[in-house]
């Protein structure tokens, strides 16, 4: 009963010790310089017994030795992570064993305890908790879903680094004119996720610079996001754009087609008229202006026919026709007499035609007719 009425007493005074050195709290910026405070009573003796030593308690579960005097030395250099950064700031040997921390990081954190002891006498000073606190990074904003007449957006912003708590806080700067606006009805913030701002239904009204803060204690950051918000195109418009745009392109690929064509006809009209033998033409008239006939060894001269026509003035020569009735009469008297004879060298003309053949002309066999 008596053992544990001590342990009773031992654990309330063990509560009580550390409620008692826990009573001080330092906060500071990162980068900043900051002086811990241990003023000590053994300031009046001069004494080589006099041993200061400064304690860190942070996040590592034992505590380390971050600056000492001891015999007459100083050693500093104990904490790979304060090297160069931490000593006395005052003078220990008078009574002020206050130490001074330079360029402050975030590790530098943590419960800070003075302990002075003077020829087996402790002074034990109440600790400080020194709190480094990490201004917020530039924060990072953007943007999830499509920025859409009718759509749905929200705006993220974040930072990634900073002593929580960070808050978030959402402001519209300028509209699409580039005027001091408000935010619309239509935008929501939640309390429970203030880095996000939702905008709903989407509209021209909406378009504008869009500023997103990122506060504690240590200060304040900010980035801003541009929101353009475009009109959706009807699917069926776009298809009909297209199929015109098709449409317009073959159109024109059948006009370029159908010219080079024509000019192609043309040409080869052009170089084929020429040689063009116009059998619907009307025959020309011919005058019967001579016959000839001489009658020598093994051949006969039936005569030569030449036909001239003159159209516009210009003679030209025109297909063969074929004899009239008074010709074929003409012919065939004069074949009479010489038919035998004629046989002898092949048949003539008359009688090629009394056969039902076509006769030819040939200008340099005939010149039975001729044209004047």
């Amino acid at each position: 009963m008596i053992l544990s009425s001590l342990t009773l007493v031992l654990m309330v005074g063990y509560a009580r010790f550390w409620t008692t050195i826990a009573e001080k709290e330092i906060k500071k910026i990162e980068e900043q310089d900051v002086v811990l405070p241990c003023q000590h009573r053994f300031g009046h003796l001069v004494t080589k017994n006099l041993d200061i030593e400064w304690l860190l308690q942070d996040s590592e579960p034992n505590q380390k030795v971050v600056i000492t005097y001891s015999l007459g030395s100083v050693y500093e250099n104990l904490s790979a992570k304060q090297r160069g950064r931490i000593s006395f700031a005052a003078d220990y040997m008078m009574g002020d064993a206050s130490i001074k921390i330079s360029s402050l990081q975030a590790t530098d954190s943590g419960l800070y305890t003075c302990k002075v002891k003077n020829a087996g006498e402790y002074d034990w000073k109440p600790a400080i908790n020194l709190v480094v606190l990490v201004r917020p990074s530039k924060p990072k904003c953007w943007t999830q879903g499509q920025l859409l007449q009718g759509n749905d957006v929200k705006l993220q912003c974040r930072s990634e680094k900073g002593t929580e708590p960070i808050l978030y806080r959402w402001e519209r700067l300028l509209d699409a004119e580039g005027q001091k606006a408000k935010f619309q009805t239509r935008s929501h913030i939640d309390s429970r996720t203030p880095e996000m701002l939702l905008l709903r239904n989407l509209s021209h009204t909406n378009s504008g610079v869009y500023q997103c803060s990122a506060t504690n204690e240590a200060g304040q950051e900010s980035c801003s996001v541009n929101i353009t918000v475009t009109y959706a195109k009807d699917p069926g418009i776009i298809a009909g754009a297209v199929i015109g745009v098709m449409l317009g392109l073959l159109l024109i690929f059948l006009i370029v087609w159908f010219t080079l064509y024509r000019k192609a006809k043309h040409k080869y009209e052009e170089e084929e008229q020429p040689n063009e033998i116009r059998e619907d033409a009307e025959a020309p008239k011919a005058k019967l202006s001579s016959t000839q006939s001489s009658v020598g060894t093994g051949s006969t001269q039936s005569g030569s026919c030449s036909v001239k026509s003159i159209r516009n003035g210009t003679p030209y020569s025109q297909q063969p026709r074929t004899p009239s009735a008074k010709e074929e009469k003409m012919l065939i008297s004069y074949t009479s007499t010489e038919e035998v004879k004629i046989n002898k060298n092949g048949p003539t003309q008359a009688h090629m035609k009394r056969m039902g053949a076509v006769p030819v002309m040939i200008p340099a066999q005939t010149k039975a007719f001729q044209t004047v």
